[in-house]
C-alpha cells in the first residue's frame, strides 16, 4: 500500500470531511428554519457572510406605515383646517376701579365718534382670555369641565400659596381694529404666561384643540370693530390713536385673580353682561359674600346632577342593562295580556 505524501488526503478523511459538511448545511438549514418561525422573522436575519431574509415583508411593513403616517397627518391637517374656538378660559375683571376707567375711555372715545358706540365691549364683560378651545357637544363640555378642575392644583403649585395680581396701564391696539388695555410689565408676567402654558398642556391632554399659533399676549379687550361690521361701509376701517392718546399712559387699577372660568362664545350671555360660565375655578383667597356663597352652592349642584345623567346615560348605554329592560317589558305585556284574556273569559260566563 502506498503511503500518502505530505501534501495528500487520505480518500477516508475526505469521506469524513464530506459527511460532516453535509451534517454541518443541514443543521444550519433547520436552524434557519426554526428562526423563521419566531415571532421576529419580519425582521432582517444576517449571517457574517451579509446573507438577508425576507427583506420585502420589511419593505411591505415600511410602506403600510407610511401610508399610516399619512393618513393620520392629513386627519390632524382636516382638525386643524375645521378648528373653530367656541369656548375659552377667561380671568373675570371685577376691580370697579378697572371697569370705571374703561368706562370713561370709552365715553370719550364714543365723544369723539357716536358711531363707535356699537363697536364697545359691555363692562361686566371684561376679562382676559387665557386659553380658547373647541368644544362640539356636552361630552367635550364635561371633559373641559375636567380639565379645569384637574387645572387648580397646578396653578397653585405655580403661585406657590402667594396672590397673582395683574395691574394694568396703558392702551394698544391690534392692527387697530381691536382695543385694549395693556397688561403692565412686572413681576406677575412669569407666573401668569405658566398658568396659560399649564391650561394649554391640560386641556391638549385630554384631547381637546386648543390654542391659537399666534403666542400668548394677555390683554384686556374694551372695543372691537368686527362687533359692527356696518362701520367699514360707512368708511370707519380702523380706530384712530387721537381717540385715545390721553389714555396712552393712564394706570387702570390693579386685577387679584380669585376666578377662572370655562365660557361659551355663542351661548346667552347672563343679566349682567357676563358670558355663559360652565364651570369656574377659585384661585387664592377672596373675601366671600353671600351671592358668591349662593353660586358656588348652583355650580357644585349643576355639576352634581350633570355627573349623575352622564352616569345613568352610561348604564342605559350598556347591553346587559338594555336586555334586562327588554326582558322585563316583554314579561310586563305577556302578564298584562293573560289577565286581560281571563277577565274576557269570565265576562263571557257571566
Amino acid at each position: 500500500m502506498e503511503r500518502p505524501g505530505a501534501g495528500g488526503i487520505d480518500s477516508s478523511e475526505c469521506e469524513n470531511v464530506s459527511k460532516e459538511q453535509e451534517t454541518s448545511e443541514e443543521s444550519e438549514a433547520n436552524a434557519m428554519d426554526s428562526l423563521i418561525d419566531m415571532p421576529f422573522a419580519t425582521i432582517d436575519i444576517q449571517d457574517e457572510c451579509a446573507i438577508t431574509d425576507v427583506p420585502h415583508l420589511n419593505l411591505e411593513r415600511s410602506k403600510e406605515n407610511e401610508r399610516i403616517s399619512k393618513d393620520q397627518t392629513k386627519k390632524r391637517k382636516k382638525k386643524q383646517k375645521d378648528y373653530q374656538p367656541n369656548y375659552f378660559l377667561s380671568i373675570p375683571i371685577t376691580n370697579k376701579e378697572i371697569t370705571r376707567g374703561i368706562k370713561i375711555l370709552q365715553d370719550a372715545i364714543i365723544q369723539q365718534d357716536k358711531q363707535l358706540a356699537k363697536a364697545m365691549i359691555s363692562d361686566g364683560a371684561f376679562h382676559i382670555t387665557l386659553l380658547v378651545m373647541q368644544l362640539l357637544n356636552e361630552e367635550e363640555v364635561n371633559i373641559g369641565i375636567g380639565a379645569l378642575l384637574e387645572l387648580k392644583p397646578v396653578i397653585e403649585e405655580i403661585l406657590q400659596g402667594k396672590q397673582l395680581i395683574l395691574p394694568f396701564q396703558g392702551i394698544d391696539t391690534f392692527g387697530n381694529q381691536v382695543g385694549f388695555v395693556k397688561l403692565a410689565e412686572g413681576d406677575h408676567i412669569n407666573p401668569l404666561m405658566e398658568i396659560a402654558e399649564a391650561a394649554k398642556s391640560t386641556f391638549q391632554g385630554k384631547g381637546i384643540l386648543a390654542g391659537e399659533n399666534r403666542s400668548f399676549k394677555p390683554h384686556l379687550t374694551f372695543m372691537k370693530l368686527s362687533k359692527a361690521p356696518w362701520l367699514r361701509k360707512k368708511g370707519v376701517k380702523k380706530i384712530d390713536p387721537e381717540f385715545y392718546e390721553k389714555f396712552i399712559s393712564h394706570r387702570f387699577g390693579e386685577e387679584m385673580v380669585h376666578r377662572i372660568d370655562l365660557c361659551s362664545m355663542l351661548k346667552k350671555k347672563q343679566s349682567n353682561g357676563y358670558y355663559h360660565c360652565e364651570s369656574s375655578i377659585v384661585i387664592g383667597k377672596k373675601p366671600i359674600g353671600f351671592r358668591d356663597l349662593i353660586n358656588e352652592a348652583l355650580r357644585r349642584e349643576r355639576m352634581g346632577l350633570k355627573s349623575k345623567v352622564k352616569q345613568i346615560k352610561e348604564l342605559l348605554l350598556k347591553p346587559e342593562t338594555q336586555a334586562r329592560i327588554r326582558k322585563e317589558l316583554f314579561e310586563g305585556r305577556s302578564i298584562n295580556s293573560n289577565q286581560g284574556n281571563q277577565v274576557g273569559f269570565g265576562a263571557t260566563l257571566t
